[in-house]
């Protein structure tokens, strides 16, 4: 082996050191993404830019400043986005940042069963309901406006909940983790005026949740039995059972078949063997 081949090696070691940081990087953007931890990461890369331009310009006291807001801030985050954080060490712990395990995914069909069998009977009877599902922003500060219930996801117990002049039909029940958390939660009224005139306040609470929030909610309009979602500020009416029910598996079912990160471990395996054998048959 001569000093070309070592060379070649030490910049192909770091071309894949440089790949996998950016895959990293790339991973936990999509975790980010649609929650509020997006708007802390554009706070971060604001204060960066701060800190460089102070350094090259050479205000010190900006700079004193700016380390400062870095040294607290760490304690702030761990503060503030302690459910996410954890929810992150969970997925890490269980092995499914990258890839939804197939417990988790049947979890979610009996979800979605449960889910569909409630709202068929309650939207044929014109039952109004508001039912939101967490999911990678936490809804605890909503959780705890409601009343605790901690029961597993079933079609007659969502059924009965939302039964009119019961204790909790008024309010929004909230699943996370496929169980009913609360139920009787109050979630934010939109203020927007895109929103029909003809829809109440269980459409506002539902688009205003999906203002803040990345949750799904599913919500039984109690004049015409009509079924909506929201989710990201879309609001989609008039939803069939064929609808909700693809929309839900889309949003709450992921291909394990092949997962992300194998394909890209594969993708650099591929191109280093090429590169070896490129260097070779020169």
């Amino acid at each position: 082996m001569n000093w070309t081949d070592i060379i070649s090696i030490q910049s192909l070691i770091k071309l894949v050191d440089f790949a996998v940081v950016w895959f990293v990087i790339y991973k936990l953007i999509l975790l980010v993404k649609g929650t509020k931890a997006v708007q802390l990461l554009r706070g971060i890369i604001l204060i960066a830019l701060i800190k460089l331009v102070s350094v090259w310009a050479g205000f010190t006291m900006m700079s004193w400043v700016v380390d400062q807001v870095l040294n607290w801030g760490v304690i702030a985050i761990i503060i503030i986005f302690q459910p996410e954080i954890r929810r992150g060490l969970e997925h890490i712990g269980r092995g499914s940042l990258f890839v939804k395990s197939k417990r988790e995914n049947k979890a979610a069909e009996k979800l979605i069963s449960e889910l569909d069998k409630a709202i068929q009977y309650m939207s044929k009877r014109r039952i109004g309901a508001l039912m939101t599902i967490q999911m990678n922003t936490g809804l605890e500060e909503y959780i705890e406006t409601g009343i605790d219930i901690d029961a597993d996801v079933t079609g007659e117990l969502l059924i009965n909940i939302f039964i009119p002049n019961t204790p909790l039909h008024d309010g929004a029940v909230i699943l996370k983790n496929n169980r009913v958390a609360v139920a009787a939660a109050y979630l934010p009224l939109s203020q927007s005026n895109l929103i029909p005139k003809e829809l109440g306040t269980r459409h506002r609470a539902a688009v205003g949740i999906s203002e803040l929030t990345d949750a799904l909610t599913i919500v039984i309009s109690e004049e015409t039995g009509e079924v909506s979602i929201t989710q990201n500020n879309e609001l989609l009416r008039g939803m069939t059972q064929e609808d909700y029910i693809k929309y839900l598996r889309d949003q709450l079912i992921k291909d394990d078949s092949e997962p992300e990160h194998r394909n890209a471990i594969v993708t650099i395996t591929h191109f280093i063997e090429s590169h070896f054998r490129g260097g070779k048959s020169e």
